[in-house]
């Protein structure tokens, strides 16, 4: 075996960033063949091994080389907090590189299984004006091995809870946007439905997006076809700009030919994400627009109470405007659900608890 020098701990390769195809082609250029990258690959994924020595089968000189050249790039949990609902808000430290970045996960407790909100950026870029991530602004993308490392530490976490329940789907709906960290997210993608993997299946992951049109169309076309929300908040460009600003560079015309498009080429319904915002989006006629444009699409809506965020002066709307809402879209034959409020008493909401947690550290 050809001596490899060790490296520092910022420049070890994280093999979580790695899919199985190209954590075998890793193992090639270090002289091992296929069959130790599926050794390695079941011992990261199925064994859950939390080291190198836990991983007794691999090659003494295998285990050496990954021992000075490569990290499992786990998280550590920072801050946490738990809901009387049950839901548990994870403030957790990024593993890549020493920027002492910060991202929020969620595990959300169901009857039968748990659901897990995981993010994709540090930040974000698309500044939905109700969004504390969007207010923040953007730092950076999180690598695909940040992304797959939440799951991670869900399931962990699921695991340590005595009740059953198993994590079964997993959200891409916390702090940035998942179609602008691409080839990150989708090859996050490949490793948790890889089925020698975590094997979670496709139908039980939704990416959710403001709208990226053309990232979009390049999703349908992915051999994967995971399910597809989209932010939308408002139903003319005009309201939906002013929430949403990403609005201004595609129309809502060019995003309902990508969504449908979309659902038509992976036989997908799409998932639409309605903030209801007190005397904004809430009215009737704005119903009645909504039901308009979602006409011809297999869509389903979630009506979302807003989280309330101290930078945007708007409240959830009230209990009967929302029942009004959901009324009208019922007479367009959308279905739609009114999402529960989960972990309000906890700053569940995207980017809370890391700007609460960075406000802690000013002070």
């Amino acid at each position: 075996m050809e001596h490899l020098e060790p490296v520092s701990d910022m420049n070890r390769t994280n093999l979580y960033d790695y899919d199985r195809a190209a954590l075998a082609r890793l193992l090639a250029g270090w002289g091992f063949g296929d069959y130790y990258a599926g050794l390695l690959w079941r011992y990261l994924y199925r064994s859950a091994a939390r080291n190198f020595e836990e991983m007794p089968d691999l090659h003494p000189d295998l285990r050496l080389l990954l021992s000075e050249r490569a990290v499992l790039g786990t998280m550590h949990c920072i801050l946490s907090q738990e809901s009387k609902d049950g839901t548990r808000k994870i403030l957790l430290s990024l593993t890549n590189g020493a920027d002492g970045e910060q991202v929020e996960t969620v595990l959300m407790p169901y009857r039968d299984r748990y659901t897990v909100c995981i993010s994709t950026q540090a930040g974000c870029a698309m500044g939905c004006v109700f969004c504390a991530t969007g207010q923040m602004g953007f730092v950076r993308n999180l690598s695909a091995g940040e992304i797959v490392a939440q799951v991670l530490f869900a399931i962990k976490l699921a695991q340590d809870v005595p009740d059953r329940r198993k994590l079964r789907n997993v959200v891409m709906m916390g702090m940035g946007e998942p179609l602008h960290n691409y080839a990150a997210t989708m090859t996050a993608i490949r490793i948790l439905t890889s089925d020698t993997g975590l094997a979670i299946a496709p139908r039980h992951i939704t990416l959710s997006t403001v709208g990226l049109v053309p990232a979009i169309y390049r999703l349908a076309e992915e051999e994967i076809a995971v399910n597809l929300a989209v932010s939308l908040h408002g139903a003319t460009d005009d309201e939906r700009n002013a929430l949403v600003p990403l609005g201004r560079r595609w129309s809502l015309d060019d995003l309902m030919s990508a969504c449908r498009a979309y659902g038509e080429k992976r036989n997908r319904r799409i998932f639409f994400e309605w903030t209801l915002i007190d005397g904004k989006n809430d009215a009737p006629q704005q119903a009645h627009a909504l039901g308009r444009l979602l006409k011809n699409i297999d869509a389903h809506v979630n009506l979302i109470p807003l989280n309330p965020t101290e930078e945007f002066g708007g409240d959830p709307s009230r209990r009967e405007a929302i029942a009004q809402f959901k009324a009208i879209l019922d007479r367009y034959g959308i279905p739609s659900t009114v999402r529960q409020r989960r972990g309000i008493d906890i700053d569940a909401g995207c980017g809370q608890l890391r700007r609460r947690s960075l406000e802690r550290q000013g002070s």
